[in-house]
């Protein structure tokens, strides 16, 4: 069962683990209806290494990223789920809209990004933070048609139906 950190305690464990040649590896994102590519990505990530941890973006986060109507359930629940799946280690919650400085203080050997990036559409102060620390950054792709978007429009749908 993984485990909420703060932030300064995460950078503590990394390095504890990074000390024992231990491969940490990490990704970032809302994780707000979780669903079948979520499991799936997180998955992937854990495959990389020895130690996952999410960095998730908080409330305030996702409002500055996906619109004031999100997150549709709130961060303590996301996070709780998260640590509930064996792949996730750690979840470490920012509330920036990019987590690059998060990054940059966890230093971690690997860092995920789904396939619709890579390296030079990343925001420059995330690829900064990789390029700067020398992380390897893996893309992986998305399974077609599973997002949280998706399952919100498929919801608002059958609302909509229901009510004609």
């Amino acid at each position: 069962m993984g485990e909420l950190l703060t932030a300064e305690n995460a950078a503590e464990k990394i390095k504890e683990l990074q000390s024992k040649n231990k491969i940490i590896v990490t990704t970032n994102g809302c994780y707000d209806i979780l669903h079948v590519g979520h499991v799936r990505y997180l998955q992937k990530s854990k495959s990389y290494g020895d130690y996952l941890f999410v960095m998730l973006n908080s409330d305030s986060s996702v409002k500055i990223n996906k619109g004031e109507s999100r997150p549709i359930n709130n961060e303590n629940d996301r996070a709780e789920i998260l640590c509930a799946l064996s792949c996730v280690d750690y979840v470490v919650l920012f509330n920036e809209k990019s987590p690059y400085m998060l990054l940059d203080m966890l230093k971690p050997n690997i860092h995920t990004k789904g396939a619709d990036y890579n390296l030079n559409t990343l925001p420059d102060e995330e690829k900064n933070v990789i390029l700067k620390n020398k992380i390897d950054v893996k893309f992986i792709e998305f399974i077609e048609g599973k997002s949280t978007t998706s399952t919100i429009e498929k919801i608002e749908k059958l609302k909509k139906e229901k009510t004609e």
